[in-house]
């Protein structure tokens, strides 16, 4: 199938923009902060004093009458699944960007980051059903098949079920993957799945959020279009009452999701629009490889 001119030109800025990013700030953190964060099963060898007894294989033990441990290796490689919320929600944004158009570089900074590291990279786009699946595969060329999806692929639906497009997920991967799960979380009940997903993988989340959904900007009375239920509501911008229920209503959101990610230390990284996410994302890095 021949691709568009315009579709190749503009993978081509985001490629030169991220690889940038990645051969400057990010390749060395990402290498730090997940090579070899797993470990394999090689082989069993007799135990030797000082060995961890919670490495005994107590099969081949009583098998043999003689106690035997596990010996695990360090993976060689990792595989990367690049969960990406495409919902209507993302097409928002009151900085110089979008909360999707940053989902994209995000995402396209961690593909690049991870074929530099010889890592397999793999892609899930949902909204309110899973949109788009790409199995996890090596090289350059698939990750450029990764960021073209990223760019133009236009969801079917518009609201979000990320309960869904992580039981999807589960069924599909084969092995332990490293999870960046890249969304604004405007969604419900999906709690438990995600501290299921973080035990069974290695799960990062991604949250985008814009600072005009804390502090509504005073331009008189205006009517709002929800993306993804397609309602409008009237609503005064100039009533300190109002600003403050929404800004109240926000902050206990982002609140309670912070406390639900550190009381079942799953990772989190917040994002603001009217920011870079650049220190975001390398603060991170660097905490990871700090308690290593």
């Amino acid at each position: 199938m021949l691709i568009p001119a315009e579709i190749l030109k503009k993978v081509k800025l985001i490629e030169i923009r991220t690889r940038r990013l990645v051969n400057n700030l990010f390749g060395g953190e990402y290498h730090s902060a997940f090579k070899g964060m797993g470990m394999e099963f090689a082989e069993v060898r007799e135990y030797m004093p000082g060995d961890d007894i919670r490495n005994i294989d107590w099969n081949v033990t009583a098998r043999t009458g003689k106690p035997y441990i596990k010996k695990y290796e360090e993976e060689r490689e990792l595989t990367v699944m690049l969960v990406v919320d495409v919902s209507a929600s993302g097409y928002f944004g009151t900085g110089s960007a979008l909360k999707s158009d940053i989902m994209v570089e995000i995402a396209a900074i961690l593909s690049f980051s991870a074929i530099k590291n010889n890592d397999k990279v793999g892609l899930l786009l949902f909204s309110d059903q899973v949109e788009k699946f790409i199995p996890p595969k090596k090289g350059k060329a698939h990750v450029m098949r990764v960021v073209r999806e990223l760019i133009y692929y236009k969801a079917e639906d518009r609201k979000t079920d990320i309960t869904g497009s992580l039981e999807y997920l589960l069924k599909m991967l084969k092995r332990r993957s490293v999870i960046f799960l890249i969304s604004d979380f405007l969604d419900d009940g999906f709690e438990s799945l995600l501290k299921f997903v973080n035990h069974k993988h290695d799960l990062i989340c991604i949250q985008l959020n814009d600072k005009a959904e804390l502090d509504l900007l005073n331009i008189g009375l205006v009517k709002l279009h929800d993306a993804e239920t397609q309602s409008f509501h009237w609503v005064d911008t100039t009533s300190p009452r109002f600003a403050e229920m929404m800004r109240t209503a926000v902050e206990e959101r982002l609140s309670k999701y912070r406390r639900f990610c550190k009381k079942n230390e799953i990772d989190l990284i917040s994002i603001n629009t009217a920011e870079s996410y650049i220190d975001p994302l390398v603060n991170y890095f660097n905490r990871r490889t700090a308690r290593k």
